[in-house]
């Protein structure tokens, strides 16, 4: 049987259901735009399926993701069944990865001694300070949310638990970047990621309330880089997930970020039903890959649906290839492309960012580069 040496599984255990009704949530609007719109929670019988068949295939290490709506609504015996079952089928005793992403309102004691314990890496979604994330990480009754996840950190914190905080680029957070970069600086945060807020897959981007336009996109990324090289140049070290990718690939590694590879590769997307997609922002009918239990891993990684995925997300436009800046940038992600008509991909929403960005930021990058590249020939004395 032919092995993976590594496979990644994204797990949606509660579907879409979620403790909180975010204004900007991209998932939500996948499920409106599918033909069965909530699959529950996840059966004990699908996640072992789903373990066994993961496990028989990865020859190296394993990796288990959970986001959802919020994971953490399939509850903590859900989690406990888990380790049980990776347990029972790791019969080739390679190395397990579990991690989730959650919104932090439900982590409370019990939960933080079960990470710990576990190892699980905790992503917590945090939008910056109180006002900008109350804005729009708000419950089902409009109440904001952000007491609840400051406290649910300070849980993590008492517990040691390893965690990292995203956070999602809507335009209120892209008009504050010193703010909202020295407001988790305080907070002691050294790992945050800034994802750009998604408009719906058929809508025109940028006419919602807390949509971007490319240039206070840019804008954003050349004043938060600002503070994360003079910090980095310092030697207080603050880790920004983009920024990291691409003083890397200047550095010769490859990105580890999916969107800076220049190609989509069809992944493992597992909704609570047991069904699989090639792409969270892709749980879609027309990408649905099959069913765990009832398809081989390999039959949907290598599939007709997958390999369509594939080519139509890596047929970057020629004018993107042409870009004097295409080696790092890669072209993006193809979500950024939407709304994609008769299966071409036009222009990324964000192309005018990226290009300023990067004609602003290249400079310093290399300059920190460099310094990498001392500090480590010092070492090797």
């Amino acid at each position: 049987m032919l092995a993976i040496p590594n496979i990644n599984v994204l797990i949606k255990p509660a579907s879409g259901n979620c403790n909180l009704q975010c204004k900007y949530c991209f998932y939500l609007d996948l499920i409106d735009n599918k033909c069965h719109s909530n699959g529950g929670f996840m059966p004990l019988e699908t996640l072992e399926k789903l373990v066994q068949s993961v496990l028989e295939y990865a020859d190296d290490t394993a990796s288990f993701s959970f986001q959802g709506g919020e994971p953490m609504l399939a509850g903590l015996d859900f989690y406990r069944n888990l380790l049980v079952l990776q347990k029972k089928y790791n019969t080739k005793n390679i190395k397990i990865k579990n991690a989730i992403q959650t919104n932090g309102t439900l982590i409370n004691l019990e939960w933080a001694e079960f990470f710990r314990a576990h190892h699980f890496l905790v992503g917590v979604s945090l939008d910056g300070m109180e006002g900008i994330h109350n804005l729009n990480r708000v419950d089902h009754n409009g109440e904001g949310t952000y007491l609840r996840v400051i406290d649910a950190i300070k849980i993590l914190d008492e517990f040691q638990v390893e965690y990292n905080i995203l956070c999602v680029v809507t335009r209120l957070v892209a008009k504050h970047p010193e703010k909202t970069y020295r407001f988790f600086k305080k907070q002691g945060f050294q790992y945050l990621q800034f994802i750009p807020c998604l408009d719906g897959l058929e809508k025109q981007p940028g006419m919602d309330n807390y949509s971007l336009s490319p240039q206070l996109y840019g804008n954003f990324l050349k004043r938060l880089f600002d503070l994360w090289l003079k910090d980095n140049l310092e030697g207080k070290e603050i880790s920004i997930r983009m920024f990291d990718n691409i003083l890397g690939m200047l550095l010769g590694y490859p990105p580890e970020s999916c969107d800076m590879r220049g190609k989509c590769k069809a992944n493992l997307v597992v909704e609570s039903d047991g069904s699989v997609y090639p792409c969270d922002f892709y749980v879609l009918d027309q990408w649905k890959l099959g069913v765990i239990g009832n398809d081989s891993i390999l039959d949907m990684l290598f599939g007709q649906t997958a390999k369509k995925f594939e080519e139509i997300s890596n047929l970057r436009p020629q004018a993107c290839r042409d870009c004097e800046f295409y080696s790092l940038c890669r072209g993006g992600c193809r979500r950024n492309y939407e709304p994609i008509r008769n299966e071409i991909l036009e222009k990324n929403y964000f192309c005018e960012a990226y290009r300023d960005f990067y004609r602003y930021a290249i400079p310093g990058f290399l300059k920190l580069a460099k310094k990498c590249v001392e500090k480590s020939s010092e070492r090797s004395l």
